[in-house]
């Protein structure tokens, strides 16, 4: 019923998005961020490509700014082909495949070279997780699109401990990311990206968390005094397509398309690890900027050791397969 009504509503909003009628081979794209984020660039990257390599067999047209749906929603319209394709926080998908949030796992990554192999296009991880994504929500994974590391806001008194936190309403987009909020002595709320602004204007959270290009493309600046460089876990997108959509174009187009998500992947991830220290340099005159001392993040880490067991447990075979395709990098 779910379903059905996802794809009702998209259908609906779709059709006063678009007045003409379109081609076979369009590809409507539902974003969460705004088209001058790094993920609207990179979903303009994408579209030069196929468009350019397929001999304009292939369009692409972005609705950005969650203008169709919700980031919540994005798996279920995917998959159901109330659209064609989208971009998802990768914890969108936990419902059906809970092993996706490994990439959520406090400190689980020991550095960033290790995130990026664990991570690259092809990996043994990737696998696991891409292949049991298409099998259980009928979303093909195109490629994963980085997002940075997680960082805390708030207003008042700079988080630096977990003690900083016990107590606290803090803003969450997953369930491993509520479970370590949970450690770390605070509660967890469950919100969409878009909706972090007036939540933090409004007080109805009292901390944040969110990656530093989403401090300043949404101009989080303005509600919130501190950003705490916890760097607890990476934050990764995916970018999908409807499956049987992708089966019903042309092996020539859908190569088209499977190169270019190799392409922009690359560009995407080279792009947001080289240009995160630019992006805190960009806003330290507007939010004060705390990084953590090694004993600082010692207690972090410390606190949130048990969220891993408890991921293996709810995970299943899968989230115990990821994990060791990824220590195993």
């Amino acid at each position: 019923m779910r379903v059905k009504l996802i794809s009702m509503l998209g259908a609906a909003a779709l059709s006063l998005s678009c007045a003409t009628a379109m081609a076979a081979d369009t590809i409507r794209v539902t974003l969460q961020l705004p088209e001058s984020h790094s993920l609207g660039q990179n979903w303009n990257a994408f579209k030069e490509i196929i468009e350019e390599k397929s001999g304009g067999e292939l369009n692409l047209q972005l609705f950005p700014s969650a203008q169709l749906f919700k980031d919540k929603e994005v798996p279920e319209a995917v998959g159901s082909g109330a659209i064609e394709a989208g971009s998802a926080f990768l914890g969108r998908f936990a419902g059906s495949v809970p092993a996706v949030e490994i990439v959520n796992l406090p400190f689980f990554f020991r550095d960033e070279d290790h995130l990026r192999a664990a991570a690259a296009n092809g990996s043994p991880m990737r696998e696991i997780l891409d292949k049991a994504v298409l099998e259980e929500t009928g979303a093909r994974v195109l490629w994963w699109q980085a997002y940075g590391r997680n960082i805390y806001l708030n207003n008042g008194d700079p988080i630096r401990t977990p003690e900083d936190i016990k107590g606290e309403k803090v803003r969450t987009y997953g369930k491993v990311l509520g479970w370590t909020v949970e450690a770390l002595g605070g509660a967890p709320t469950l919100m969409s990206g878009s909706k972090q602004f007036l939540a933090y204007q409004q007080g109805a959270v009292d901390v944040g968390m969110t990656g530093t290009s989403g401090v300043t493309s949404r101009k989080l600046y303005e509600v919130m005094e501190n950003m705490t460089l916890s760097y607890d876990f990476a934050i990764e997108f995916v970018a999908v397509i409807n499956n049987e959509f992708f089966e019903g174009l042309s092996a020539e187009n859908q190569k088209i398309i499977l190169d270019a998500a190799a392409t922009v992947e690359k560009q995407l991830r080279d792009q947001v690890y080289s240009g995160e220290d630019a992006l805190v340099e960009s806003v330290k005159d507007k939010i004060n900027v705390i990084r953590l001392s090694d004993e600082e993040r010692a207690k972090w880490v410390e606190a949130t050791a048990s969220v891993q067991d408890r991921f293996v447990e709810a995970a299943g075979p899968v989230g115990q397969q990821a994990i060791d395709a990824a220590k195993g990098m």
